[in-house]
């Protein structure tokens, strides 16, 4: 019953890895679905973070304004840390309701946290394995400015706020190289299946 967090650096891949654990057969828990969850209208966190940072952080409709708490908090460093600290320990709650009830149902199963903030905010929990989804910096602005349509500052900045490359690659068991191919990425992700699901061989 490994449990795998799996993370990365924005526009690293981590994403295509993840799915095609998932096709594999893994049980996939998505923080950023998490988060997503424990913010829609009516939840303590959502009421929260609109009592920290203002009525005007929700549309109209109740919902989170995201791009508006984007714009608020980004490049604050205490601000980021205030909404750090309302929303990260409803996600920590949430993914072990999910961990447990995974393996809860199937004793057997190999489940993969896809968690872009492990470096950040989940480093010391007791993972079984941390798989790195790792490309340069470059690579990744690249990706953003022409997959994602962000100017080059803009992309610098987002990857400047979150962990450094090298204090993610200090926590990862295994890196997969996702600065080439599809294939490649494919083909790292394929090996590490195999590693996960052998019965009878370490995860070290």
């Amino acid at each position: 019953m490994p449990l795998i967090a799996l993370t990365g650096g924005i526009a690293s891949g981590k994403s295509t890895v993840a799915r095609r654990l998932a096709e594999h057969g893994a049980v996939l828990v998505d923080a950023d679905a998490i988060v997503r969850e424990v913010q829609s209208p009516g939840s303590p966190v959502l009421a929260e973070i609109a009592s920290a940072f203002g009525e005007g952080m929700l549309r109209p409709d109740g919902s989170l304004d995201r791009a508006a708490l984007g714009g608020h908090v980004f490049g604050h460093a205490d601000r980021v840390a205030r909404l750090n600290a309302i929303v990260h320990p409803a996600v920590g709650e949430e993914s072990k309701r999910r961990f447990a009830a995974a393996f809860a149902a199937d004793p057997a199963a190999i489940v993969v946290y896809d968690v872009p903030l492990l470096a950040e905010a989940r480093a010391d929990d007791p993972w079984d394995l941390v798989v790195v989804a790792h490309a340069p910096a470059a690579v990744r602005e690249q990706r953003l400015v022409e997959l994602r349509g962000m100017t080059p500052d803009d992309a610098r900045a987002r990857i400047a706020s979150q962990a450094g490359d090298d204090e993610r690659l200090a926590l990862a068991d295994v890196v997969i190289d996702t600065a080439g191919s599809l294939a490649h990425t494919g083909a790292q992700t394929d090996a590490l299946w195999e590693r996960l699901s052998e019965p009878r061989r370490s995860l070290e």
